[in-house]
């Protein structure tokens, strides 16, 4: 027991001794940090700001990196001198990024503290940084986020604060940092948000020029709701801190804070002129989703290398101005075109619409309502659950469901609900003449058939209603697309058509779907490189993909989509319209390919739900879609070699119901012989016959028995069920239609309204569900 006080004296000598020497060290390692901050200081000079400032430009180009498309401009700057910047934005300036600047050594060693801390525990990397920080790393060092460049940044402030006045310092800042919308200093800013001079803005304006520093991006008011709530809250702390600095009266703060100011509409830049504003709006938003901020385009040096090509890029305007009717003008009628490679996924071309400066939608990005564009993907679905090529589905009009629900054909038939192709059709001339009853009962067939269809589409190319990242596009989501919409297969849906072309892309490349891009590599001053590497995927059984192509590719040489066929070599495609909620025909489609590229075409009017019938001479996919389409693509198969499209493989299986598959005698719709009953349409195929009977074809009907078109039409249409009155007699299809004659509506038939086509065939379109609980033609 006399031992432990001696004990206790070693221990704390040790202990002090320890501490004697770990502060030692911790001064000898202090004074070797100011050593070396001081040598560095010494031998640290300011480099030349305006040369590498004009090194941040960033540059898109064509693919193969060579041909310029445009540039973001980071040099959209006019300096102006501090009597010229209002004191006002001056004072909120300085409440918004560093309440101590007039008094400050130019860095602020609590904040650099504090962030060293936080990025040796691996929190985010933190800025810290004083209005002379951010002023010394935009005009002399990049945005690269390092230990080296903090240190590097923290000598300059010191150095520039020396050498320079606040009043100097705070001009340079307010003449050089980025305010968003490619706008650098104050000047730019002042016209880029509010068209005026910055010496006439008022504190409003002045208090949403600070608050957008913050983030250039998240708080432009034009960039959607969340951003001006976002703006909002950000401007109420620049007000809120400029009345605590007593830079601003209590009572002027508090009137301001009641509303933003109001911010006129900013006219493009005449750079944007023509496509090249939709190729660079499009390419800044693909560089957004993969992670670059809008300061890093404007101001970071990149070189974006796109998929796109100058040839596709010419052919799409040159086809839609070579195919698109006379006298309408792109005011009102839209037109876009996008084309594919498949097996890569790239977009090598597009046309997205009128001149940007007119319109900044892009319509081959914004998209409509595809309509029996959308029936290949039920076709693939209904081969993977065992059905073939080969076998019936319903060919009669109308098709009705157990409910009640009727879709029809096209035209107006004997009964006046849609032309009659025979009760059992096989998937070939169903895809040939876009037979809806067909497809319809395809889909009613299956086992969760809508849901199937659904996930078809997804894997082949079609982006789900939310974004996800298995399922990418351009854009990334559809509108309108369900697993539970009966008639998914007559596409109510509204897909771009990038997303459209990429789709069938992958019904091209075998089955195997690549994900559609445009950005092939971006190159960083930093050394934060892109490339694109991205995998193709099975979609589809190589087998199935060549049933479906085939169907296509007899759909251009016999079907709706013939015009094609003069493309001159192999093409398969599809043709589609839609209706929009009051029965008008709101979008005409044709989406087709040869091996090496996949292009898609749509039509749309007004706000992309306008009327096209009575509008347009013809409003038929089969028409000015499939005009454009070949327009399009012979000037782009040019000088190519010619490949074959892929053999019917008529793969099989076990369908569900027990139906048998049969060959069809001739390409003409099969039906029963005359003596035997027609039977009714209903959720399975109809039974097909066996081995040893023989299907009797169908004879051509005559104008009183069953008016048929004059030529191929797609028009998808779903009707209520029958009214009780007799719908008045149809008028004789004229012969030869052509397509410069206007559809006029004919007489009212009471619930539904009859109007004729193009070639004279009447069309019956149904009542909206939504106004009088009748459904409507898609």
């Amino acid at each position: 027991m006399t031992r432990a006080p001696k004990q206790k004296g070693a221990l704390k000598r040790r202990v002090l001794k320890t501490v004697k020497w770990l502060s030692i060290l911790g001064v000898v390692g202090l004074l070797l940090a100011v050593g070396g901050f001081y040598y560095l200081y010494t031998v640290t000079d300011i480099p030349d700001a305006n040369e590498d400032f004009e090194a941040q430009t960033s540059f898109v180009y064509y693919a193969g990196g060579t041909e310029e498309i445009g540039s973001y401009a980071t040099q959209n700057r006019v300096p102006v001198a501090f009597e010229e910047i209002p004191q006002e934005l001056r004072d909120a300036v300085v409440a918004a990024e560093n309440r101590t600047f007039w008094t400050d050594s130019g860095i602020d060693p609590k904040g650099i503290a504090r962030a060293f801390l936080n990025n040796a525990t691996g929190e985010s990397t933190q800025g810290a940084s004083t209005i002379t920080q951010q002023y010394v790393k935009v005009l002399y060092l990049t945005q690269e986020r390092s230990y080296t460049r903090k240190v590097k940044e923290a000598i300059l402030s010191l150095k520039v604060a020396r050498q320079q006045s606040k009043t100097e310092i705070l001009t340079n800042y307010l003449n050089t940092i980025y305010f968003g919308r490619g706008a650098y200093g104050v000047q730019a800013a002042a016209q880029a948000y509010f068209t005026k001079d910055v010496g006439d803005l008022n504190l409003r304006e002045s208090a949403v020029l600070a608050s957008v520093l913050n983030n250039p991006t998240n708080l432009d008011p034009d960039n959607g709701r969340d951003a001006r709530q976002e703006l909002k809250g950000r401007y109420d702390y620049v007000l809120e801190s400029m009345a605590e600095l007593d830079m601003v009266e209590p009572a002027t703060a508090e009137k301001a804070l009641k509303r933003l100011p109001t911010f006129p509409e900013i006219d493009a830049e005449s750079t944007y002129g023509g496509q090249k504003g939709h190729v660079l709006t499009l390419v800044r938003s693909e560089l957004r989703r993969l992670g670059y901020s809008d300061e890093e385009i404007d101001g970071g040096g990149l070189e974006v290398t796109t998929t796109l090509t100058p040839q596709a890029m010419k052919a799409a305007e040159d086809g839609v101005l070579a195919a698109k009717p006379e006298g309408f003008g792109d005011k009102q009628l839209h037109i876009a075109v996008a084309s594919v490679e498949p097996g890569t996924g790239a977009l090598r071309g597009f046309y997205g619409g009128q001149d940007y400066l007119q319109s900044q939608l892009n319509w081959a990005v914004e998209g409509g309502m595809v309509g029996s564009t959308f029936k290949p993907f039920a076709l693939a679905t209904a081969i993977q659950q065992g059905y073939s090529i080969r076998d019936s589905f319903e060919g009669n009009s109308p098709y009705e469901f157990p409910d009640g629900l009727q879709v029809r054909n096209e035209g107006v038939g004997p009964d006046g609900l849609g032309n009659d192709y025979g009760s059992s059709v096989d998937g070939v001339y169903a895809m040939e003449q876009s037979i809806n009853t067909a497809f319809v009962d395809m889909s009613a067939s299956m086992d969760d058939g809508p849901a199937k269809i659904y996930e078809t589409a997804e894997k082949m190319g079609v982006p789900p209603p939310e974004a996800d990242q298995e399922y990418p596009g351009i854009p990334r989501t559809s509108v309108d697309l369900s697993p539970e919409d009966t008639l998914i297969t007559l596409g109510r849906a509204r897909i771009s058509p990038i997303n459209m072309a990429n789709s069938y892309a992958t019904i091209a490349n075998g089955g195997e779907r690549a994900d559609v891009h445009l950005i092939e590599k971006v190159v960083s001053p930093t050394g934060d490189d892109y490339e694109w590497d991205g995998p193709t995927r099975r979609a589809l059984d190589e087998d199935i993909a060549a049933d479906v192509s085939y169907t296509m590719e007899q759909t251009v040489l016999e079907g709706t989509g013939a015009t094609a066929s003069n493309l001159g070599r192999p093409a398969a495609g599809k043709t589609g319209t839609a209706t929009n909620d009051d029965d008008e025909v709101s979008s005409a489609w044709f989406v087709g390919f040869t091996p090496q590229l996949s292009t898609a075409v749509m039509y749309v009017r007004g706000d992309g739900d306008d009327q096209l019938d009575g509008w347009l001479p013809s409003y038929f996919g089969s028409d000015y879609p499939t005009d454009t389409w070949l327009a399009v693509m012979q000037p782009l198969m040019e000088g190519r070699e010619v490949e074959e499209l892929a053999d019917p493989v008529y793969v099989d299986g076990d369908a569900p119901d027990g139906q048998e598959d049969y060959v069809p005698p001739s390409t003409e719709a099969p039906e029963p012989a005359p003596t035997q009953p027609q039977p009714q349409p209903s959720r399975t195929p109809s039974a097909q016959p066996t081995p040893t009977e023989e299907p009797t074809p169908t004879e051509e009907p005559t104008p009183t028995e069953e008016p048929t078109p004059t030529e191929p039409t797609d028009d998808p249409t779903i009707l209520p069920p029958p009214p009780p009155e007799e719908p008045t007699p149809s008028p004789t299809p004229s012969q030869g239609g052509s397509r410069g004659a206007s559809p006029s509506p004919a007489a009212d038939t009471g619930p539904a309204q009859r109007r004729t086509t193009a070639t004279g065939t009447p069309v019956m379109a149904a009542r909206s569900p939504w106004t009088t609980g009748w459904l409507w033609p898609w």
